[in-house]
């Protein structure tokens, strides 16, 4: 779930660059931009520590 998240967000941002970059029509400004980017990163972490997690539980560790 919240790699799927990230994969969404991470989505947006690019889609924001692709359009800044090929279009000159980006729809975040630079907070916005950085807010989506940090957001993506905290959901990857959160997706890898919690896979982290449910597999140290299934080990037994």
């Amino acid at each position: 779930m919240y790699l799927a998240a990230s994969v969404i967000v991470f989505a947006i941002y690019f889609a924001n660059v692709a359009l800044g970059a090929f279009a000159s029509s980006a729809f975040l400004g630079d907070v916005g931009e950085m807010l989506v980017l940090f957001a993506a990163s905290i959901l990857f972490v959160v997706a890898i520590l919690k896979k982290e997690a449910d597999r140290n539980a299934q080990d037994g560790s």
